[in-house]
């Protein structure tokens, strides 16, 4: 009895297990050099740098933009500016490698698959990021990918772009820059105090998100999750003990050093602006 052989259509699993972390300054850098971009271009992209984590986890941290042009089906990088910037990067912080590239726009386009080809000769298993510039509808989208072989039998036919999770973590300051970011037209930008009553905001409306979970839980409508609860419970005890007056005097008095900072600060601005006159209508006289 004859038997056949079945060719089966499959995809490497490499990236099953792999996810990446990505810094605000990057974002905050590619916004930059797309502002910056030629007027021809339609979009930028750079080399990624940073680590790997002993968890696996790839942590972006820094990033340039790298000159290219772009035709119907083909890349031309400068390689050699690439190389160079590479070189200059890694004299100031010699722990950074390359880790992937990225590219601004909603996703993965028709030349994305040659140029990861490039960077995967740089390294292995790139990181491919994508940022959404236009930030539509006041959000920007991010987003990364590695490439995953299809494969057909022993012979490799092409590659796919696969996401993967991405963590963008952020303070309170680095939080507040890229919500300003993402809205595209503003009357001015926040001085600090108005900064600080964002934060003071958005703190409120955590704590009160916090209030209704924990009330849902006691009345039964929610089922309780250990995690939150020992979450919740590290942070209450991290909280120093302070009585509401004390609380307040602390407050009050970080906030009149603010604004006696805020003061010497005009005050300094005021007088060398005088004297850049005074200076001017002596040369004049």
């Amino acid at each position: 009895m004859a038997t056949t052989e079945t060719t089966v259509l499959q995809f490497s699993h490499s990236s099953n297990t792999l996810s990446a972390k990505v810094h605000p300054l990057v974002i905050f850098n590619i916004c930059d050099c797309y502002v910056r971009r030629p007027d021809q271009a339609d979009r930028v992209i750079g080399t990624l740098l940073g680590s790997v984590l002993p968890d696996g986890t790839v942590d972006i941290r820094n990033s340039y933009a790298v000159p290219h042009n772009e035709f119907s089906d083909q890349v031309a990088l400068d390689i050699d500016y690439h190389h160079n910037m590479l070189s200059s990067h890694q004299k100031v912080n010699p722990k950074e490698v390359i880790v992937g590239w990225y590219s601004t726009g909603t996703g993965v386009t028709g030349g994305s698959a040659l140029i990861h080809e490039f960077y995967s000769r740089e390294v292995a298993n790139p990181i491919h990021l994508t940022v959404d510039t236009g930030f539509k509808n006041g959000e920007g989208t991010i987003k990364a990918y590695i490439s995953v072989n299809l494969s057909l039998g022993d012979r490799q036919l092409a590659a796919q772009f696969q996401e993967i999770p991405l963590d963008l973590r952020m303070v309170e300051a680095e939080r507040l820059g890229f919500d300003i970011l993402k809205t595209t037209s503003i009357d001015k930008l926040p001085n600090d105090l108005e900064g600080m009553e964002a934060s003071m905001e958005r703190l409120l409306a955590l704590i009160d998100d916090i209030y209704k979970y924990v009330d849902n839980v006691v009345e039964g409508h929610v089922e309780a999750d250990n995690t939150i609860g020992r979450f919740l419970a590290d942070t209450v005890a991290s909280l120093p003990k302070l009585s509401p007056a004390a609380f307040d005097k602390l407050m009050n008095d970080n906030v009149q050093d603010h604004l006696l900072l805020l003061y010497l600060s005009s005050i300094t601005r005021t007088q060398l602006s005088l004297a850049e006159k005074l200076n001017t209508a002596a040369q004049i006289l």
